[in-house]
């Protein structure tokens, strides 16, 4: 009998309950322990019970390395993290890349295995709350539902365990096909989706809309070329087991229609941030919009009804202490991810093709064979760019007391400056900074999404940022329901709901159709969900992975030469009637050799889970 390190963790940690003073679900710091007879008895302790399952979901994506930088959104600054393993492909089921928590094979099974011991209690707890009880086993389906989710989008087909094992079983089990998988997910959320009707939804928890919203996405993938047949065969023709991996059975064609019925039902029963324009809003407004998407509430700057965009969220709270010396998850994305010129660590910093991608404010693309574009690359793009992206010049926040006095205009600094003399001023926010030169970007971007702008928060260090991760947002339930509308012809529809987002962004409408259209939805999807763990999946779903990874890192050179008769500004900042700038696009491969190789359209089983378990079968490629 062969026992895997996550199955016997569950039956250990299933033998007593975490339980907190506060009422802060996500709260996991125990502060006594009950007995699990106890808990299914009392309705407050099941709920506690229940907290604990939602604990899995961890940072979501604020974690210091970000999916984004398996992606062409973004490099990892910070070599010895094991990103590369990924990015060149030379990741092996002894070597593995680096995987977060939310997808990591015995994490995911630890909390599966914990869902499972509720829904085998609560059904016989002795508590007299019947709504609760319905309430905690909706809640507990769809976290056992999100949870194979992440590891049916990683690893293909997985073991499906429906009940809680005990010592004296055999933990032997063959993976599921992806076909089995998803119906098998499908089953939670519409018990979820059942249970939860009508029930009270408070920020972070399941609700009825949530699971409608993540029946939604799984529908998507499921329809995707990834995951069909013919096309997956294309791919890994000589692969043996390949309905662990896509659809042996059905139609495409029905799956993007059902993937098209799930998602309108999200967008009937609800509304998002202002939807429904006709027009663009203003460039400003719609900068301002972005920010109010990405703050989602938590934050004085922006606009708090932008809490409707979020479906799912990890909880915004002060309360939830994964790592004692950083008390909130936005909190930990900021000092991780900002400028080395605020002692920030420059974490996941945007990589040119990123930058490029967003289009120019009338609509057209943006060229670097264009003059009016490479001479000032930052001006009347997209608005979602100053949203998102800081760059050489980009006002920011006011620079930390020790800083101050080198910048007073508060500008981001990632380029060097004529000093007058011959020579060039390091700017303070590049890595041959006078700050701290060891936590500079690389590309010569930093992220500003999801950083508070808040003015007051002058180094991200403060305990007051509060920002929530969107685990579903409202705009993705309509951006997986345009793509099916075109995979499914209707073209109308699809283009009606693209404006919409485009006009709340401050773009004009596209007139785009064909393959021209579908480009531009793809591209539309990479700008307004960039950084949030959407990408690495939307790449590999539609197979052209070996298109954005495989084009490796791009970064600028951003250089400032003083203008005939022109002294220098003494502290420098950014003045195009003082200096000419000039930018040049350069290959960086300081961490990375980036390369595609189409074993990562899945992850790696751990070898150590194959030795345990005779009867697992290794994804194609490994």
């Amino acid at each position: 009998m062969k026992i895997t390190r996550n199955i016997l963790a569950g039956i250990l940690a299933s033998s007593m309950l975490f339980l907190s003073c506060n009422t802060d679900y996500l709260n996991t710091q125990p502060l006594d322990k009950i007995s699990s007879e106890a808990t299914w008895g009392d309705g407050p302790l099941a709920e506690a019970f229940i907290y604990n399952v939602y604990s899995f979901l961890g940072y979501g994506g604020f974690e210091e390395q970000a999916l984004a930088a398996y992606t062409d959104e973004a490099m990892f600054t910070h070599a010895g993290r094991n990103i590369n393993r990924f990015t060149e492909g030379s990741e092996s089921p002894s070597a593995l890349a680096w995987m977060s928590g939310t997808y990591y094979w015995d994490n995911m099974y630890l909390a599966i295995r914990q869902a499972n011991v509720a829904l085998d209690r609560l059904p016989t707890s002795t508590f007299a709350d019947d709504e609760l009880r319905d309430r905690l086993t909706g809640e507990a389906h769809f976290l056992r539902a999100y949870y194979y989710q992440q590891l049916l989008r990683f690893y293909g087909g997985v073991p499906l365990i429906d009940k809680p094992y005990n010592l004296g079983d055999d933990y032997s089990i063959a993976r599921n096909t992806y076909e089995e998988c998803v119906n098998f997910i499908v089953a939670d959320l519409n018990n979820a989706i059942t249970l939860l009707a009508g029930k009270d939804e408070t920020p972070g928890r399941a609700t009825e809309l949530s699971a409608m919203a993540l029946k939604a996405r799984v529908l998507l993938y499921a329809a995707s070329d990834q995951h069909d047949g013919a096309k997956a065969s294309a791919v890994f023709g000589s692969y043996p087991n390949m309905d662990l991996i896509a659809y042996s059975t059905g139609t495409q064609a029905q799956r993007w229609a059902d993937a098209k019925a799930a998602a309108k039902a999200v967008l009937d029963a609800t509304s998002g941030y202002k939807f429904g324009l006709s027009a663009p809003v203003s460039a400003s407004e719609g900068t301002s919009n972005y920010i109010s998407i990405a703050m989602g509430g938590g934050s004085s700057v922006g606009d708090a009804a932008a809490t409707s965009e979020l479906i799912f969220q990890r909880t915004a709270t002060p309360l939830y202490t994964v790592e004692d010396n950083w008390p909130l998850g936005g909190l930990h994305y900021a000092i991780n991810n900002g400028p080395n010129g605020y002692h920030n660590w420059a974490g996941n910093t945007p990589i040119q093709q990123l930058v490029d991608d967003y289009e120019m404010m009338d609509g057209s693309k943006f060229d670097w064979t264009n003059p009016a574009h490479s001479s000032d690359p930052y001006s009347n793009r997209d608005p979602r760019f100053y949203a998102t992206i800081l760059y050489d010049g980009a006002d920011w926040k006011p620079r930390p007391a020790d800083v101050a006095a080198v910048d007073p205009a508060n500008q981001i600094q990632t380029g060097y400056y004529d000093d007058g003399n011959g020579g060039f001023i390091n700017g303070i926010d590049t890595r041959e900074s006078p700050i701290e030169n060891w936590n500079g970007s690389r590309t010569h971007y930093y992220t500003r999404k999801f950083i508070d702008p808040d003015p007051g928060l002058v180094d991200n260090q403060s305990n007051s940022q509060v920002v929530p991760w969107p685990f579903i947002r409202y705009t993705e339930v309509a951006l997986n329901y345009i793509e099916a509308c075109l995979e499914t012809g209707d073209v109308a529809e699809a283009t009606n709901w693209l404006n919409q987002i485009r006009f709340r962004a401050g773009m004009p409408a596209t007139t785009a159709t064909g393959a021209a259209l579908v480009d531009l939805y793809r591209n539309e999807r990479r700008i307004e969900l960039s950084y949030e763990e959407h990408r690495y999946h939307d790449a590999r779903r539609w197979l052209i992975a070996a298109t954005t990874v495989g084009r490796g890192i791009k970064a600028i050179n951003v250089r400032a030469t003083l203008k005939a008769g022109a002294t220098p500004l003494v502290p420098y900042r950014h003045d195009k009637t003082v200096y000419d700038y000039t930018y040049t696009v350069v290959d960086n491969t300081e961490n990375e050799t980036r390369t595609w190789d189409n074993k990562m359209y899945y992850r790696p089983i751990d070898r150590n889970e194959i030795n345990r378990n005779e009867l697992l079968v290794q994804n194609p490629g490994y």
